[in-house]
């Protein structure tokens, strides 16, 4: 992304000051409206600069056009070489062709399982989908669990054994292992260990149990770099145990939120945000059922969604907390530091709000898993003191099967690595020598292993640290369990068979245990014949397998009663700028870092791909001299890393960002070149707050590929936001612009009519439906040399826009996907007829009619036409092929493309109520955003129905069109964002 000259950034306040009323803007550079930037925006849209002139005459190309349909018809002439059909000789009952098949199994990030529902053609998986039945996803699914299914097909992926970077087989590591193990007996496991990430699988669990008892001297110790180390020592400290807190936010009045992004992180973040979103729906008085206060440190879509947002530092947020907690009562809260007049203002007003009369047992407070865990302990009894506990908290025993401070267990393998007493390590999944905390300079330490055995998806950095590396298994293709946020026991099963000949964990455990030669399957069954007991095991094994999950496999409630001692709070940083250490919205902590669907992915709020960024406040560049994309260089402690800096509004001064996840240089060819490693500056004293730091400028500039003005519609009131402040003039601040009568007779649409409604009061911009939207519709990734020139191939985008001082803006999220308008401006410009209107009111594409004049997209005023710059669809690799949808056309070079009302979905819905002889029911057809949305912001379906969900949403007085004035009548609209903000915070 090109930016103007820094000169222009001091005109952003100038521009405030200029502007009355309500003024949305996407950017600092937008706000600040300086010639300069006027001119950037022609330099960087192609779509809006003139075409350079054609160097081939009228006469040439109407040649050249010829000469091709000589050659396409002589095409005709040539023998098609011979091919084999081989088909069925017995075919499965439940296969008819062309009829997907779904089977339930569940995804784990972090160790948490996630109910997912996965559709199957001919044997491929091509698609996840969330399980409704399922407590941590009800249906809705997030865009890492989505985009896991490219990492199953990816090429990358380790598809050998190696030895010393050499091909190998499986017998000979499972030779050198089972040696490594003889020699591990002589002293009971004394010098073997085993590393592996959280474990909350009940038959891994057993199998680990099985290892210990084998080698009672062995250590197993578990790390994951984003973990939860910080909260389950808070719990301990409140309640003597390590226990697992539930939220339940569909319960709660009022939320506070204390540097925790509850809606895009932790094992039960899309079950939050369906409970957030549901209890936002408005109330009988026109005002939302919640209100939400947010005091962050980096922003976050939580942030974003809030009535009320403070940017505060860390320690700022921890000083807080212990204030309200004084407020309540609690006296293990000590003597915090003060606070300004700003914060006094906002403890006062949520201290007030959270005590109000009828407000016990229905407010909640969540504090981040970066805030530690002295301020854990306060925020529980804080709960407890305001009666949450039981309504909108509930306890259970932690999730994990053995819940332990995982940095402290690495360190103290490292420490066992560095003295050269180990002989044999065997490392299960994860990539500790990419993520491992900078200080423990694990590397040097597994250097000083003899044996040294990987088992991981990828031959990633570990792999190469190791003599052995076996391929692992994806999870689509094995057999495993593992529990939900809430316990709930999840059952893994396989979709297809392995692609790489690799081996599961679960077999790799089994070697380890003493159980050689059983299979993953057989692993897992007879864990569940030894623990349940029902009538007929088999029938309740099959039952099991349909639904997903184990039925009532929760464990029950626990009944916490905090008792509170002294606690130690950490001194605040005093001195240099504080590293606040993230894991990134896309790539997560690393492992997703080949995965182009995620890595082209726009982040919720920079809007960034394939790189991540130093993200800083306006004042703080300021005062630094810095303009977003400087390279500069941050030391802390000895140690430095070369980023870009980027500046984001809303950040708490005198702190950096560093997203974790990206620098990596070892597994796969997406991630080469990406970003730079957060982890090279992360330390176990730490791990996600880091004060002391310094920032050298370079005089270089890192170019970033970042999406926020691209497809702009400027100068456009797109978003809107009503609130009590406001009163209920929905005509105004909805309805829009009011009536445009048109000057053509209107047509009647006497069968069906789709049509989409978006509840932007429920959106909380988490990215779900554009990947959704990419693994239904076969859409490419395109890199990110691409992506800086504005060719995303996004069906569906988010649009983030800002309201207020770059200090502390109000954030708005609006999905843009293909309007399907009645009075398609994109359709009478096209010169071939490929974009035309269906009898349903769809605005379909005929890839094979387009011709790639671009005029339709030229003529979109809601900028959501992609054309295929170049050939982005991969034809040749072989395991890709198996990903895409077969009912969706891969497009290529020279064609336009755009979302459509996922019409596969429609005319197989369609099909079956034809098949049955009825008419398709409410809700029968759901678009493949729709289903992917954790919020349930996006309802599709049939506007002449008016008893549809879609007919009800579009008869609300909140519902409007994007740019009404314009008088294409698009199909898609959109319902406005209510605000609840508290009256004692909007005064003055």
């Amino acid at each position: 992304m090109t930016h103007p000259p820094k000169d222009a950034r001091g005109a952003v306040r100038a521009a405030l000051a200029r502007k009355g009323g309500r003024e949305l803007w996407r950017s600092l550079d937008e706000l600040a409206g300086t010639p300069a930037f006027e001119q950037l925006l022609a330099d960087e849209f192609p779509r809006q600069a003139s075409e350079p002139m054609d160097a081939v005459s009228r006469r040439k190309f109407l040649g050249l056009m010829g000469a091709s349909l000589a050659l396409g018809g002589l095409s005709g002439c040539i023998k098609q070489p011979l091919e084999t059909i081989v088909p069925y000789v017995r075919p499965p009952e439940q296969l008819v062709p062309g009829t997907p098949l779904f089977f339930a199994t569940a995804a784990t990030l972090g160790g948490y399982a996630t109910g997912i529902l996965v559709e199957s053609h001919e044997g491929r998986p091509t698609k996840i989908e969330g399980n409704p039945d399922h407590p941590a996803s009800l249906g809705a699914v997030d865009a890492f669990t989505q985009a896991s299914i490219l990492s199953l097909y990816d090429p990358d992926r380790s598809q050998v054994v190696t030895h010393d970077a050499q091909i190998s087989t499986w017998d000979a590591l499972l030779a050198e292992l089972e040696a490594a193990l003889a020699a591990a007996a002589q002293d009971k496991g004394a010098r073997l260990r085993l590393l592996t990430g959280t474990v909350t699988s009940p038959t891994m669990a057993r199998q680990l149990e099985l290892f210990l008892a084998r080698f009672p001297a062995a250590r197993w110790h578990q790390y994951e770099p984003v973990n939860r180390d910080n909260s389950l020592a808070g719990a301990r400290l409140a309640f003597g145990e390590p226990l697992s807190l539930l939220p339940r936010l569909d319960a709660a009045d009022v939320i506070l939120a204390l540097d925790c992004d509850f809606l895009a992180c932790g094992p039960g973040h899309i079950r939050a945000t369906r409970d957030f979103a549901a209890k936002r729906q408005p109330v009988a008085t026109g005002v939302p059922g919640n209100r939400l206060y947010a005091l962050e440190s980096s922003p976050s879509i939580t942030g974003a969604k809030a009535d009320h947002r403070l940017p505060l530092a860390p320690g700022r947020i921890a000083a807080f907390a212990r204030h309200l907690a004084r407020r309540l009562g609690i006296a293990a809260a000590g003597e915090p530091p003060a606070l300004d007049e700003g914060e006094a203002r906002w403890l006062d007003a949520i201290a007030t709000d959270l005590t109000a009369q009828g407000r016990r047992g229905h407010t909640a407070i969540l504090a981040g898993e970066q805030l530690p865990p002295a301020i854990h302990a306060l925020v529980h009894a804080a709960n407890e003191a305001l009666g949450n506990f039981g309504s909108t908290l509930f306890a259970i025993p932690a999730v994990e099967h053995r819940p332990e401070n995982q940095t402290e267990s690495l360190r103290q393998l490292v420490t066992e690595m560095m003295s050269g007493t180990l002989d044999t390590v065997v490392v299960l999944g994860g990539n500790p020598v990419y993520d491992a905390p900078a200080d423990l300079h694990f590397a040097e330490a597994l250097s000083r292993v003899k044996r040294r055995f990987r088992f991981g998806l990828y031959e990633d950095e570990t792999s190469a640290a190791c003599q052995w590396h076996g391929p692992e298994t994806h999870y689509l293709e094995s057999w495993s369990d593992a529990r939900a946020f809430d316990g709930t026991v999840s059952l893994v099963q396989p979709l297809i068979a392995p692609l790489y000949s690799g081996r599961s964990a679960h077999e790799v455990l089994a070697i380890l245990g003493g159980q050689a030669g059983q299979s993953s399957h057989d692993l897992v069954k007879s864990h569940w014949k030894s623990q349940a007991s029902p009538p007929d095991f088999e029938a309740w094994w099959q039952k099991a397998l349909h639904d997903g999950l184990i039925r009532d496999s929760a464990p029950a409630q626990a009944t916490p009663k905090s008792t509170l001692a002294k606690l130690d709070f950490p001194e605040d940083p005093g001195h240099g700028l504080e590293l606040l250490f993230r894991a990134d919205p896309t790539i997560y902590d690393g492992r997703f870092a080949n995965n182009g669907w995620l890595q082209e992915l726009p982040k919720p709020l920079t809007k960034l791909t394939w790189d991540n960024a130093a993200l800083i406040a306006p004042a703080t560049a300021r005062k630094l001299g810095l303009a977003s994309e400087d390279a500069v260089t941050i030391e802390l402690d000895g140690r430095s890393v070369r980023a870009p800096v980027f500046i984001v509004p809303g950040h708490c001064e005198g702190a950096l960002t560093l997203h974790l996840g990206y620098g990596r240089w070892q597994g796969g060819r997406s991630l080469a070149g990406a970003g730079f490693n957060a982890y090279a500056l992360r330390s176990t004293a730490a791990p996600w707050n880091a004060g002391g730091a310094r920032v050298g400028r370079t005089g270089e500039r890192w170019e970033l590929a970042c999406t926020q003005l691209h497809q702009n519609m400027k100068g456009r009131d797109l978003v809107r936001v009503e609130s009590p402040a406001q009163g209920n003039d929905h005509g105004h601040h909805a309805g829009g612009e009011g009536h445009h009568p048109s000057m053509y007779p209107p047509v009647p649409y006497p069968g069906y009519a789709w049509g989409m409604a978006i509840d932007l009061n429920s959106c909380v911009g988490c990215n779900s439906c554009v990947v959704a939207c990419q693994s239904e519709n076969n859409i490419p990734v395109v890199g990110k040399d691409q992506v800086i020139r504005g060719r995303e191939m996004h069906w569906i985008r988010v649009d983030t826009y800002h309201e207020g001082p770059p200090e502390n803006p109000r954030t708005y999220h609006q999905p843009v996907p293909c309007m399907h308008c009645e009075n398609a401006p994109c359709e009478v410009v096209c010169p071939v007829g490929a974009t035309s209107h269906s009898e349903e009111g769809l605005n379909d594409m005929a890839y094979n009619r387009c011709v790639g004049t671009k005029y339709c997209s030229n003529n979109c005023p809601y900028k959501v036409r992609r054309f295929n710059f170049l050939q982005y669809s991969d034809y040749e690799t072989p395991s890709l092929k198996m990903l895409a949808n077969p009912n969706v056309t891969v497009r290529s070079l020279g064609v336009m493309e755009k979302c459509t009302f996922c019409v596969q979905r429609i005319n197989a819905g369609r099909i079956k109520a034809e098949k049955e002889d009825r008419r398709v029911t409410d809700g029968e057809i759901v678009s493949a955003c729709q289903a992917a949305c954790p919020a349930q912001a996006i309802v599709f379906g049939d506007v002449n129905d008016p008893a549809s969900r879609v007919s009800r949403l579009k008869a609300q007085q909140r519902n409007y069109s994007l740019l009404e004035e314009l008088n294409a009548k698009p199909r898609t609209t959109y319902l406005s964002t209510l605000l609840n903000p508290n009256p004692a915070l909007t005064k003055g």
